[in-house]
């Protein structure tokens, strides 16, 4: 995974043809994407990012995830609102910070024992997103993560392995889309 993303800003960093002609503020106030990266992990995710200034935009992720980690599958959603502060007042197509929340709910399973774990965590991101003239999106972000988790045992015992759901954590992606 850090490999991938490592080439993945090595990529945009470097290919002239990503590097798009100079405007002060994307005409579009939508986007809707798909974050790539997240299908690695067994989770698909989208988001839906609006303008309200030229400094500011609100985006909102939804994602859902199935995916096994050690023995416990995982089953759930996760809900990701941001808001995103961009300094060169280029809102939705340029550089930005966002400070972000995050809340997760899944059902677990481990052998017999079943529970469901519920998060709350936040954090903190900066990326680039690029608007294309055609409307074609591309937005790189990477930041950290924290989140709290409890876990309310269903069946069986207590033997879910949570540790990357708590804690510090990394939260990056790549996703693509389209600017309306």
């Amino acid at each position: 995974m850090r490999k991938l993303l490592i080439i993945l800003v090595a990529f945009v960093l470097t290919v002239p043809a990503l590097a798009q002609e100079q405007r002060t503020v994307a005409p579009e106030k939508n986007v809707f994407k798909m974050n790539t990266l997240s299908l690695l992990l067994g989770t698909g995710s989208i988001f839906y990012e609006h303008r309200f200034s030229d400094l500011t935009s609100g985006q909102l992720g939804l994602a859902y995830m199935g995916a096994k980690i050690s023995d416990t599958k995982f089953r759930g959603f996760i809900i990701t609102p941001e808001v995103r502060l961009y300094p060169k007042k280029n809102a939705i197509d340029g550089f930005y910070v966002a400070p972000y929340l995050r809340y997760q709910n899944y059902t677990l399973e481990s052998g017999a024992d079943k529970g469901t774990l519920s998060s709350i965590g936040g954090g903190f991101l900066v990326g680039r997103q690029w608007i294309k003239k055609s409307g074609f999106t591309m937005d790189l972000f990477f930041g950290g993560h924290y989140g709290s988790s409890s876990v309310k045992v269903d069946s069986g015992t207590d033997s879910f392995n949570t540790n990357l759901i708590s804690g510090f954590g990394v939260r990056a992606g790549f996703a693509l889309g389209f600017a309306f």
